[in-house]
Order: C-alpha cells, then structure tokens, then sequence
C-alpha cells in the first residue's frame, strides 16, 4: 500500500469512522470508499442486547422502586410519629405534667421531627435505584459496539441521528439507552420517513418533550380539566428534527401540529403493570376535528392524524436540505460545501429519504475528502478513538462516562433538545480538560500501549513528523503516549 493509500486510509477511519485501531487499515485496504460502503451492509444490531430491558420495561422497574420507595418512606414516618406520641404521657392525673412537657419540648419536637425526616429519607435510599445499573449496561455495549468496529462508519451514524433526535438521561435516564436502540439503531440505514415515525412515537421521545399530558382545550380531558396545550414536541419536531428554522412554518403551524399530537402518550405504569411504559394514543386527550399544518388539512380522528403530518414533513424538500446540511457538518466541515450538501439533499428526495444511499453519497464524492483533517473531534470521538488506539475493546462503562462528562459530552445527556454542537468553536475552550483525560488514561495503559507501535502499526506511520519527534523525546512512555494523544493526528479529522 502506498503511503498516499495509507493517508487516505488513516483519513477515512478519522473522518468517517471511529479512529484507527489494530487491524484497521487492513479492514479499509485500498478502498477506503468501497469499504465505508460495505460496512453499512452489516448488521447494525448489538449482540448483547438481548441482556437489556426494553424501554418499557426500564421504565417500569424504575417506576415500581420508586413507588417502593415512596411506601417505605410513608411507613417509616409513620412509625416515628406513633414513637413520638407514645413518649408523651396520656393519663388523667398527669394532664398538667404532659401540658408542662409539650409547652417546654418545642426544640425537642423539632429534633423529632428532623430525625422522623432522616428515618423516612434512610428507609427510600435502602431501595436501590435500578435507572443508573440500567444506564451504565447501556452505555458499556454502545461504547464497546465502537472499540470494536472496524471501521466505524456505521456506528458514527447511529451516534449522529442519536444526537439529531437527541432526548437527556437527566430527565428520562431510564429509557435513554433503549431508545437509541429501539428508534435510532433500529431505522439509521432505512428510510428517513420510518426513523422520524419510530422516534416521535417513541414514549421516551414524548416524555422528554413534555407531550404526556398535553391535551386538546376541545378533548373530554381538556374541558374536564382546564389543562392545556404542549407546543415542545410540535415545534422541536419542525426546527430541529425536520425542516429546520425559517422554513416557511408559522406559529400557528406549530399550534396546529400540537393538537394533532395530544393524545400521544404512554400507559402509566402503575396502572398497567405488563405495559406500563408503551406507547398509547389516548382519545380523551386528542383535540377533535381536522387541523391545518403548512396549508394542508389534516381530517384522521386518531393517531394516523400525527403519522400523516410526520410522513409529509420527511418528504418535504426543506428537510432533505436540512438533514444533509448536518450530515456534512458533523462529518467533513464546520461551514458544509454547498455542492455537497446539493447532491445529497438530492438523493434524499430521489430515494424518499434512503438514508443508506444518502451516506453512499457522502462517502463517494470527492467534496467530502478534500482537505486535510481540521475539524475537530467531539469528545466522544477523541476519546474513543484514543481507546480504541491500543486495542482496548472492553471498558468500565462508570469510568469512561465521568470523562465523557467532565469533557462536557454526557453520553445521553445534552443540555437542550437540539442536541450537542459540531462546530470547533463549542468545543475548543475544553482542550485543556482533555489533557487531564489523555494523562490518565495514559498513565493507566503505559504497561501495555507502546506509543511507537501505535504510530507505526495503527496509523501507518501516517503522522506528522513533528508529533514522531515529540513521541521520541518523551522522558517516559506515559508521557509520550499522552502528547500522541493530544496531537492533531489524533484529535482533528
């Protein structure tokens, strides 16, 4: 393989992939393109997920502890009080001394009821809390789906459309990982059309977005209730998920589109133990009658009413604009080549949203390979592929998510519904964090990771001289490797 071979290669694993790793470059040959392609071909399916709850099934586990927690904490209160009423005396001929005692026992009351508080706060803590168990065992098998890829184009796909329909492990920490396995993994090479229904349905998706109760002022829950209107879903749904901002939708779109949405919700676990959690449609919550979204009425009195809306968002020509502008962004550069952008904003509406065929697009075209590799990793990327580097392909899932943390790349966990950014200019101020991340790390793998086979094997010897020399000055292995870490060749692609 020539070195111009090996170069195109090592950019394909960074720029497309999730960095090089042992074997890798054998995996791409002297087809980076051919064998980005081939790999969408595979199945997309982690083995070990047949171990995991599904996302209803989480939610319920962590709904019945809550409840258990909540009865034992009652209970232990209770228990504090009848002791509080038995310490004080009751007889007859002891009235005045009670009176005399409870006038002069405020503070002791106080420390009563402090310490009926603490009883109460000790006994729900001794029910443990499934939700992060859960997590972590999710996020170990993604994070070990892109250690061990070969190449990892797939994988960074998945990772994409996660972040593009992003929900937050703060607010719904339970279903976090089923999602992304149910709506994201399962739709990230067919059509747009079957991801976004999968993902607006998905009860983790309404539950983020504050759809439960949101109810029609015309629906029977609606007038029975006084309650309102949820805008969240409808307009995440048009600005971030599908057409994008300043699309041509109006305010009364958005409106619109919302009571086309009440009723989307889930059974409530406590009343459905078998399938609390699922999705329903609840009429009762469904504003009646036919609504207008973008100059079309909508006339379906169930929730094919949401689905028809959904079907003609993903056709709409701003959408396929919108997805390929991402698309690039996240992938090639910061500011995305308009031709680029064109020509798979035009397979998108040649296919009907084939997203495989859109990222065939990508990978085929010479715009997406020019340049040398600046843009900036997120720092999930960067510190998979420093893992995936030596070779590790098994993890401590509690570990690698406090990094991803303290870069400020929470796995599931963004700040807002419009996901992390993917521009430098979000992520630029944390390089000094990643320092600390890529010493530990290294301090952690010196035994084992030798940072001139690294160079060598794993990339080829496709890295700047000047990060060779520095490599070969260091004063000890944990050092090296650390500076081969923080390098350019490592951290841009």
């Amino acid at each position: 393989m020539s070195n111009s071979a090996k170069a195109e290669a090592v950019l394909a694993l960074h720029r497309f992939g999730m960095g090089p790793r042992p074997g890798s470059l054998a995996a791409v040959g002297t087809d980076p393109r051919g064998a980005l392609i081939a790999e969408l071909d595979r199945p997309l399916a982690l083995s070990a997920a047949a171990s995991l709850p599904t996302s209803a099934k989480a939610y319920r586990t962590v709904a019945d502890a809550n409840a258990r927690r909540a009865a034992r904490a009652k209970q232990a209160q209770q228990q504090a009080k009848k002791q509080q009423v038995a310490a004080v005396p009751t007889a007859p001929g002891d009235q005045a001394q009670a009176q005399a005692q409870t006038e002069g026992q405020a503070p002791a009351q106080g420390q009563a009821k402090d310490a009926a508080e603490m009883a109460a706060k000790q006994a729900a803590d001794a029910v443990p809390d499934p939700g992060r168990p859960i997590y972590l065992q999710e996020a170990k098998l993604r994070i070990e789906a892109a250690l061990a890829a070969d190449i990892g184009f797939a994988e960074r796909l998945v990772w994409f459309w996660s972040n593009h329909f992003c929900i937050s492990a703060y607010k719904i920490q339970s279903m976090s990982g089923a999602y992304e396995r149910e709506a994201i993994r399962a739709n990230a090479l067919g059509h747009f059309v079957d991801l976004l229904l999968a993902v607006e349905g998905h009860p983790a998706m309404l539950f983020y977005l504050d759809n439960l109760g949101s109810m029609g002022a015309n629906s029977i829950a609606g007038i029975n209730r006084s309650r309102g209107l949820n805008e969240n879903i409808a307009r995440e749904i048009m600005e971030l998920h599908t057409l994008g901002v300043r699309t041509g939708y109006t305010q009364d779109d958005v409106i619109s589109f919302a009571n086309v949405l009440t009723g989307w919700t889930l059974v409530p676990p406590g009343d459905n133990p078998e399938h609390g959690g699922e999705f329903t449609f609840n009429p009762r919550l469904h504003e009646p009658g036919g609504q207008t979204v973008l100059g079309k009425r909508y006339e379906q009195e169930d929730a094919e009413q949401g689905r028809a809306v959904l079907r003609d968002l993903a056709a709409h020509p701003a959408t396929a604009t919108h997805v390929a502008t991402k698309l690039v962004r996240h992938f090639v550069a910061d500011e995305p080549p308009p031709p680029l952008v064109e020509q798979m904003a035009k397979t998108f509406r040649d296919t009907e949203g084939d997203l495989k065929q859109v990222a065939i697009t990508m990978v085929s075209s010479d715009d997406a390979w020019r340049g040398s590799p600046s843009k900036l990793k997120r720092p999930s990327e960067w510190g998979v592929g420093m893992v995936r580097a030596t070779g590790i392909t098994v993890v401590d899932p509690t570990r690698f998510t406090a990094g991803q943390e303290l870069l400020g790349e929470g796995l599931w966990r963004p700040s807002a519904p419009k996901g992390y950014p993917d521009d430098e200019a979000s992520w630029i101020d944390g390089i000094g964090r990643r320092l600390d991340i890529a010493n530990n790390f290294a301090e952690r793998v010196a035994a084992t990771a030798d940072p001139q086979g690294i160079i060598e094997d794993v990339f080829a010897s496709q890295i700047a001289p000047e990060v060779k020399q520095a490599v070969g000055r260091a004063e000890s292995r944990q050092q090296a490797l650390a500076l081969l870490f923080m390098s350019a060749d490592f951290q841009r692609r």
